[in-house]
């Protein structure tokens, strides 16, 4: 029997561990470790959008934050949009992320999590998240590329991640990344390395446009479907 998109993102998600050794300071974030519900919860999804062979392009974000894909497994869902727009069952933890509110703001105008789904597969360029302690003594988001020494102990396991998701029906002419700086940097220049991709289109990030530029979310939503559209012609 064939398997499905769905079954390989789901044995991905089950297999994922970062065996290396951190700098001081840092945490890694395995929701799929974690916390027991998180892997029937995203499943779910996974079977609900992905039950097929289809080949699909890849979005990368930069990594889980604390309250989207590390409290539901899926990139860039919270549970609210877990729950009311796509249509997962949901008893855990209630949360409100804005890059997630951006992101269906984008599939809503795109024709709904169903036709955005057929077509694109969301994760970040490490699936996995990080914290570090903040200044008031709480654990707050910490990316993989706020260190050089962070960076360099993940390279390699970003390296495998991305490979690993290509193989399970990714279409490599255009992959496209959320975030015009760091996160844009970072993959263009592993890009040219590992020729995963023939291009790159970076996208501004969903957590920017919603704290800097919300008034003007409008044209950000008009490019983001200009570059989608452009893609799947």
């Amino acid at each position: 029997m064939t398997e499905s998109f769905a079954d390989k993102v789901i044995r991905f998600n089950k297999n994922l561990n970062f065996t290396g050794v951190l700098p001081p300071g840092i945490n890694i974030m395995n929701p799929f470790r974690e916390d027991e519900k998180i892997i029937p919860i995203s499943s779910a999804f996974y079977h609900k959008f992905y039950h097929d062979t289809n080949s699909r392009h890849l979005i990368l974000g930069i990594n889980p934050g604390r309250f989207g894909g590390g409290v539901t497994g899926v990139p860039f869902t919270d549970s609210k949009r877990l729950k009311n727009e796509c249509g997962i069952a949901y008893t855990g933890k209630e949360t409100h992320e804005p890059s997630s509110v951006f992101v269906y703001d984008v599939i809503h105008a795109y024709g709904g999590p169903a036709a955005f789904y057929q077509k694109f597969y969301i994760n970040s360029i490490c699936p996995l998240g990080f914290t570090a302690t903040g200044k008031n003594g709480k654990e707050v988001n910490y990316n993989y590329y706020d260190s050089r020494e962070l960076t360099a102990a993940v390279y390699d396991f970003i390296i495998q991640s991305i490979r690993q998701q290509i193989s399970f029906g990714i279409n490599t002419n255009v992959c496209f990344c959320f975030g015009t700086g760091k996160n844009e940097k970072f993959l263009r220049q592993l890009n040219a390395e590992q020729k995963f991709f023939e291009k790159i289109v970076a996208l501004e990030h969903p957590r920017f446009v919603m704290q800097y530029k919300a008034r003007t979310k409008s044209i950000y939503i008009d490019k983001y479907l200009a570059a989608f559209h452009k893609a799947t012609l």
